[in-house]
């Protein structure tokens, strides 16, 4: 299974679409964590799944869970949950739905941990990123999973891969 995970684009539309157009056969899942501020009838969004962030006003789901290859993975934006404020309620929300993975935005900062036998991947702001990663001005995330394991590998603007944002969860 690999998944690309992006985030927080914020009506920077064009570097969805060249992340789609690149990655779309290399991948089995693209998923957006919201605030891409797009029309629920653009296009793009037909090949991605995608979830209302707090700054979406399109009919968007608030959650969606994808079942791919025996792994639930869990889609939401995370400003419900105040990702802000602490994972506990993010970590609730996976639980309830029994998700292996949760895939969130909100924070504009990338983040990967596995706890209690779930992933969590905030794959950080393609556009606009927060924290001690800003410099690499956005970032997005594959994630492959091979026999319970996960790697996650963080991806700049210019969708080459970060070599110091290579995480192995086993």
């Amino acid at each position: 299974m690999k998944i690309l995970v992006v985030s927080d684009n914020h009506g920077d539309y064009e570097i969805i679409e060249k992340i789609v157009q690149k990655f779309k056969n290399q991948v089995n899942l693209i998923c957006h964590c919201g605030d891409s501020e797009s029309l629920l009838s653009d296009p793009i969004n037909q090949q991605m799944a995608i979830v209302k962030g707090n700054m979406d006003f399109e009919s968007f789901d608030n959650n969606q869970l994808i079942e791919i290859e025996d792994k639930k993975i869990l889609l939401t934006h995370g400003h419900k949950e105040n990702v802000n404020q602490g994972m506990l309620s993010l970590e609730l929300l996976a639980k309830s739905y029994q998700a292996d993975v949760v895939l969130f935005g909100h924070t504009h900062q990338l983040q990967a941990i596995r706890d209690d036998g779930i992933l969590f991947v905030n794959p950080g702001s393609i556009s606009y990123p927060r924290g001690v990663y800003q410099n690499l001005k956005g970032t997005f995330a594959i994630i492959e999973e091979c026999h319970g394991s996960y790697q996650v590998q963080y991806y700049n603007r210019e969708l080459l891969p970060i070599d110091d944002l290579k995480l192995e969860f086993s």
